[in-house]
């Protein structure tokens, strides 16, 4: 008798245990979680969308960015990378890569410099949210973030390297793809002015 009842509780305490299992913090089909109460400290996604009238007339110097849409850091509705208005520098980056933690601090002080001249944006991917929270909000990240879960970006880069940044020309073209590591002030500004021809103060 005993044994038989201790065969029959077998699987509730099996579906207890599935049931208590934590979730990982991933964002759902429909963008990040929002499971944390504290507010983003990222700009929304608004100054993403290129104005009626800037689109390109589908002619750049090198390739453009992929047709591809990702979600908002702070919600609200995707952003298609085709029609974010050049020039623009994206960053790639995840909360867990140390050169990624590194040069954040430096991109943020280029979206301060180059506002009104210059888009600074950020992907995180492979990542959480809170982990990615909790980098802006200590290391003061406010430019636009774009969240990819599943590192589709990179995927259609066909490149794999952490950290990563896209620098894209007003005509939408790519102009370079730089994988050399954690960049500082000054290797930014030589960049930018090298294939966006942009003054940066270093």
């Amino acid at each position: 008798m005993i044994r038989r009842l201790a065969l029959m509780s077998l699987p509730l305490l099996l579906l207890g245990t599935v049931a208590c299992t934590p979730d990982r913090d991933q964002p759902s089909a429909a963008g990040p979680s929002t499971s944390s109460s504290r507010p983003s400290p990222f700009e929304d996604c608004t100054s993403l969308v290129a104005e009626p009238g800037a689109a390109t007339d589908g002619t750049s110097k090198g390739d453009r960015l992929p047709e591809l849409t990702l979600t908002c850091f702070t919600g609200g509705a995707p952003v298609d990378l085709r029609d974010i208005p050049g020039p623009a520098v994206i960053n790639i980056w995840a909360s867990w890569c140390p050169p990624c933690r590194k040069e954040l601090p430096a991109f943020q002080r280029l979206s301060e410099q180059t506002e009104g001249r210059l888009r600074v944006i950020g992907v995180n991917t492979q990542d959480s949210r809170s982990a990615a929270q909790s980098i802006g909000e200590d290391f003061g990240v406010r430019f636009p973030m774009l969240f990819d879960q599943g590192k589709a970006f990179q995927r259609a880069l066909e490149r794999s390297a952490f950290p990563m940044t896209v620098f894209v020309g007003a005509d939408g073209g790519i102009r370079h793809i730089d994988t050399s590591g954690a960049l500082d002030d000054a290797q930014l500004a030589e960049l930018i002015r090298q294939h966006l021809d942009i003054s940066v103060p270093a």
